[in-house]
């Protein structure tokens, strides 16, 4: 009994993963598959004025480390100031753009978290981190393989504010 209850539940899981690869297969370009995403800006609205972002044409530290092209306006409304990046160089195609985003080379990442570190640094005066996760330095846990698949995606949040 237990073997064809495995037996459904397996069958059945691999359905729904081959569905979910098929109806992928049938969905338009993604945004990390399109060719203009590299011309594309990423933005910030820091609350400050316009002259406080970039005093004396000198951006902030962690945007002046990387190679952007930086835009800055007033925010509509009277609300700030809007940053905008964009990496000047070229973007990893295929497999090289799955590596980069997972070492956390990829260029568009990098400048998502400089613009997010920027303004953490204007608005507040530093670098704004969470806690650290009290768990992750429990010794029984270091040995685990899952340890490193939550370790990986734990890194990978912090540049993409998001799991």
């Amino acid at each position: 009994m237990k073997r064809v209850v495995i037996g459904v539940v397996s069958l059945a899981g691999t359905g729904v993963v081959v569905a979910r690869w098929l109806a992928a297969r049938r969905r338009g370009p993604s945004p990390v598959k399109d060719p203009r995403e590299r011309h594309r800006w990423m933005a910030v609205t820091i609350n400050c004025r316009t002259d406080d972002v970039a005093p004396d044409g000198r951006l902030p530290r962690p945007l002046a480390d990387l190679d952007v092209e930086v835009r800055i306006e007033k925010a509509p409304g009277d609300r700030g100031t809007e940053l905008y990046a964009r990496p000047r160089r070229p973007m990893p195609v295929g497999r090289a753009a799955v590596l980069a985003r997972l070492r956390g080379e990829h260029p568009r990442e990098q400048v998502r978290t400089a613009l997010r570190q920027v303004k953490s640094l204007i608005e507040t005066g530093e670098v704004l981190r969470p806690d650290p996760d009290l768990s992750r330095r429990l010794p029984a846990r270091a040995g685990r393989p899952m340890a490193k698949v939550v370790d990986m995606a734990l890194a990978r949040s912090a540049g993409e504010e998001r799991l």
